[in-house]
């Protein structure tokens, strides 16, 4: 698969959902300003970030940690929306739209990990 990171639906789609968050973000409280608004902040910007820098690396071994991690940092970012929901700081709609964002990069993600996992010895 050529090309960069930037070419990647993943990384496209993960870009779309970080953008969505620093936007719904922004009106949690103010006391959230350097706990849950800061924590799902990072978690998003960390799964285009692990795509990115797993497709600059030199060997599909590597792009696979990478790409793991990114689905770490997302199952991160279902958990704190989950949290933020019931925390009454999104509206359902705005939950589930961020909801349907993770699943849609995790599919993604499943994806290239599948393209890239080495098949096993016949």
């Amino acid at each position: 698969m050529s090309g960069t990171y930037r070419d990647l639906k993943a990384w496209q789609t993960a870009i779309d959902m970080i953008r969505d968050i620093y936007r719904l973000t922004a009106a949690f409280p103010r006391e959230e300003t350097y706990g849950l608004t800061i924590q799902l902040r990072r978690a998003g910007v960390s799964v285009a970030s692990n795509i990115a820098e797993g497709k600059g690396r030199s060997s599909d071994k590597e792009l696979l940690h990478f790409l793991s991690n990114a689905k770490g940092s997302l199952f991160e970012v279902e958990t704190q929306v989950m949290i933020a929901d019931g925390l009454g700081y999104l509206t359902h709609s705005q939950g589930e739209h961020l909801l349907s964002q993770t699943a849609e990069v995790g599919r993604l993600l499943n994806g290239l990990m599948k393209a890239f996992r080495p098949t096993p010895a016949a």
